[in-house]
């Protein structure tokens, strides 16, 4: 008889976990719609706010949960039932798309009221480590007493770029294998993500300054 390996255990887990992370990313849109509501309502016409949910797949699942361990392996030697998936914090999530950027602030404000005990787990510019790029916490819905769900709250520009970028280049079709590694396309990356952050900072700039005429 041919022994299982921890990927095929974590498979299995992943399908038997299914049904509660879908409960779990259910509630925590609706628990989200409902609090940024107020802000929603107050929109001008130019501005944005979007909220979506996701399940992560099998695979990424079992991948998140493998680069987390010594050297990006599982250990044959250990006891395959160490694993879980249930250690990982975004097997659920929602994310906040946000334009312009004090609706950001004001989104995450009211979320933070909302989940006070989740824990933050910022993003930051790698070539800046004091330029906060998003929000992100994550913590326990009253769907599931084990399952952590995620909260991410995103500049709408950067958000969509990320969309683009998480296929082509973070979890690339097979062609494209080798991208991540390219140092001329991490450059080109950090250049997209300041050039919206700069866009993004105007605006609001001329915003600020051109208000009482805004309508």
């Amino acid at each position: 008889m041919i022994e299982r390996t921890v990927e095929d255990r974590l498979r299995q887990q992943y399908f038997d976990l299914l049904p509660d992370v879908r409960r779990v990313a259910e509630e925590l849109e609706s628990e989200v719609r409902h609090c940024l509501l107020p802000v929603s309502l107050k929109l001008d016409r130019f501005e944005r706010l979007s909220v979506t949910s996701r399940v992560k797949d099998c695979e990424s699942a079992v991948d998140a949960l493998r680069i987390r361990q010594e050297g990006g392996t599982f250990d044959r030697e250990q006891d395959p039932a160490s694993y879980t998936l249930e250690r990982l914090n975004d097997l659920a999530g929602v994310r906040v798309l946000c334009f312009p950027r004090s609706r950001l602030l004001e989104a995450d404000r009211v979320l933070r009221i909302k989940y006070p005990d989740w824990v933050p787990d910022p993003v930051f510019d790698l070539e800046n480590s004091d330029d906060l790029i998003a929000y992100k916490y994550h913590g326990h819905c009253t769907a599931s007493p084990t399952l952590r769900a995620e909260v991410q709250i995103v500049p709408m520009l950067i958000g969509l770029f990320w969309q683009v970028e998480h296929s082509a280049i973070y979890k690339p079709a097979p062609q494209l294998k080798g991208i991540a590694q390219s140092l001329a396309m991490r450059e080109r990356t950090g250049a997209v993500l300041q050039a919206l952050k700069s866009f993004e900072d105007e605006f609001e700039a001329l915003l600020q300054r051109n208000e009482p005429g805004i309508s």
